[in-house]
C-alpha cells in the first residue's frame, strides 16, 4: 500500500542569514531597490534605520486608533448623555439637565475612549497580521530560531511577484547573504 496522505510541499520562502547588522541593512537596501514587496528581516534586537533600509512607511495603527478612540468617545458622550438628560433627568444639587453639564461627563469620556482605542488596537493588529495562528512556515526552518539570539536573517517569500527560484538565490548570495535555506509550506 502506498501513502496517498502526504501532501505535497511548495516552496514558502528562501530564509538568508548575514554576518552582522550592517550586512543585513545594506542588503535590505538592495532588495528594497530591487523591487521585492513579500519580504522581512529578523534580528535579535531593533537596527536603527532598518525601517528606512526597508522603505517602510508611517504605520497604519494610528488611523485606526484614531477610529477607535473617536467611536469611544462618541458613544460615551451619547450614552450619558442619552440617559442623564433625555432619557432620565437626574438633577443633582440643582445642577442643570443640558448640554453644559459635559464636565460631569469627562471621566467617562475619558475612559471610554482609552478603552476603545485600547480594542482598535489589539483587533486591529490580531486581524492585520493574521492571529490567531498556531504555526507558521518560518517555525520549520532551522535557522530561524537563530534570530532571537545571535542571528540576522532575511525572509522572501515566494509569493512576491518578483521571485523566481534561481534568480532570488542568486540574488542573495550577490548580496552576501552566507546560509540559505529553503522553507516549505
Amino acid at each position: 500500500m502506498s501513502d496517498s496522505t502526504a501532501k505535497p510541499t511548495s516552496l514558502f520562502a528562501y530564509v538568508a542569514e548575514f554576518d552582522n547588522a550592517m550586512d543585513l541593512y545594506h542588503a535590505a537596501e538592495k532588495v528594497r531597490d530591487a523591487g521585492f514587496r513579500r519580504w522581512d528581516v529578523h534580528t535579535p534586537y531593533p537596527i536603527h534605520g532598518m525601517d528606512a533600509a526597508m522603505g517602510l512607511g508611517k504605520s497604519w495603527l494610528s488611523a485606526v486608533v484614531l477610529v477607535g478612540g473617536t467611536t469611544g468617545f462618541i458613544f460615551a458622550l451619547f450614552l450619558q448623555f442619552f440617559t442623564q438628560v433625555s432619557l432620565y433627568p437626574t438633577v443633582v444639587q440643582s445642577k442643570p439637565t443640558n448640554l453644559f453639564t459635559v464636565p460631569a461627563f469627562f471621566p467617562v469620556t475619558f475612559e471610554l475612549t482609552i478603552l476603545f482605542s485600547g480594542f482598535s488596537i489589539l483587533f486591529g493588529l490580531l486581524i492585520w497580521i493574521m492571529l490567531p495562528r498556531w504555526n507558521h512556515p518560518l517555525f520549520n526552518s532551522s535557522l530561524f530560531p537563530k534570530s532571537t539570539d545571535d542571528g540576522f536573517l532575511m525572509v522572501i517569500e515566494s509569493r512576491d511577484p518578483k521571485f523566481k527560484k534561481e534568480k532570488t538565490r542568486d540574488f542573495l548570495t550577490e548580496i552576501g547573504a552566507g546560509e540559505i535555506e529553503e522553507v516549505s509550506h
